[in-house]
């Protein structure tokens, strides 16, 4: 087994005092450091902010922030706006961007791809069809090295756009919410194809590998708490959650082998953990502590999960004391814990300056023993 899967693995089994996983969330500050003349096209970003190599290897078949359509829809030009475009993506979404732009702000949605019987179907359904020659031949030309990150001891994760987000995407966050009360048929339609999606592509997967992570790309919550009610999760999302991890442990070729259950979402994510360990999750990021998420203080009240995220990407941007204050805070108590891996609270702003960076990334390598 390779060491940075020796690494990882020790995280996940929350053993006190174990070094930190090195790496990072993601960045949007990368183009401003390239134009400064801090890095360039050739820098070695694993190299320089003392990343440890990948531990473990994402199986990507089942979406992320857009569903697991086979094929996607046809991203285009919808109409010329003058300074703007109105634009549909991948996802089907009617999205609103500047002229030009992709990238660097927050575009608006205009209308999603399922508004009623007709267009879940007609548009959308049979975009998810496991069954394709397609998705066949994208998890062949995958698969050898996939079963050499297996060889060497990496953790196999499945990735899976969540139910929430899922449904966010075909529907609409302003419009998912009644859809629950007035069209809970296609609600539970769309969630029916979710788990045949799901289930199917995990089967194929698990013919080769055993499967170590179950990881849910679910973003349901806000700075106040969930996006929908508790009774809503546990209506509409759970039963389908539970049988797809019931139906992944029975597959599993190595008796008793624990499947880590992964929930991602932004937002304050503490009232949601008890729900989600209904269903035994035991690890959970990223802890957006803008939204009132504290790994310190959420860590001892949840002693048996693993924590990833919780720095204050905010405060990356003001002073080097300021930074030290926050992670003095942090780190040693979740050194001391066990289960935690240091990264920000989502990517790394562009208002966060080289130094300051460097200065987080060394006070993080302190505890790399």
């Amino acid at each position: 087994m390779i060491e940075s899967a020796k690494k990882l693995r020790a995280i996940y089994e929350r053993k006190p005092y174990a070094p930190f996983f090195q790496r990072e969330f993601g960045f949007y500050c990368l183009n401003r450091w390239k134009q400064q003349g801090y890095i360039n096209e050739e820098t070695n970003l694993d190299e320089l902010f003392g990343f440890d190599p990948p531990g473990n290897y994402n199986l990507g078949q089942l979406g992320w922030t857009i569903a697991g359509f086979e094929p996607y829809f046809e991203n285009k030009v919808i109409e010329d706006k003058g300074d703007y475009e109105l634009v549909q993506d991948e996802g089907g979404r009617h999205v609103l961007f500047f002229k030009g732009r992709r990238n660097g702000f927050m575009p608006e949605y205009v209308s999603h791809p399922v508004k009623d019987w007709k267009t879940w179907v007609e548009d959308v359904k049979w975009r998810l069809n496991p069954e394709t020659k397609e998705r066949t031949e994208q998890f062949h030309r995958i698969l050898p090295e996939l079963l050499d990150a297996q060889n060497k001891g990496m953790m196999i994760t499945e990735r899976v756009i969540g139910g929430y987000m899922y449904l966010r995407c075909l529907i609409g966050p302003n419009e998912l919410p009644l859809f629950f009360y007035d069209h809970p048929d296609i609600i539970n339609d769309c969630m029916k194809t979710w788990f045949e999606l799901a289930d199917k592509i995990t089967a194929e997967h698990q013919k080769y590998v055993l499967i170590d992570e179950l990881f849910f790309g679910e973003d349901i919550c806000y700075n106040h708490g969930p996006l929908i009610s508790p009774r809503m999760i546990r209506e509409f999302l759970f039963p389908y959650y539970q049988q797809l991890i019931t139906n992944i442990k029975a597959r599993q070729s190595k008796a008793g082998k624990h499947l880590y259950f992964h929930i991602d979402t932004d937002g304050y994510a503490v009232s949601v953990i008890p729900l989600y360990k209904e269903l035994g999750m035991d690890v959970m990021s990223p802890f957006e502590v803008a939204s009132g998420c504290d790994v310190v203080r959420d860590g001892q009240n949840f002693p048996d999960i693993a924590m990833f995220g919780g720095i204050d990407k905010r405060v990356l941007a003001k002073t080097t004391k300021e930074i030290d204050e926050h992670l003095q805070r942090i780190l040693p108590a979740m050194y001391k814990r066990g289960g935690y891996i240091p990264t920000c609270d989502h990517g790394v702003p562009e208002e966060v300056s080289f130094e300051n960076y460097i200065h987080y990334r060394k006070e993080v390598l302190k505890f790399n023993k």
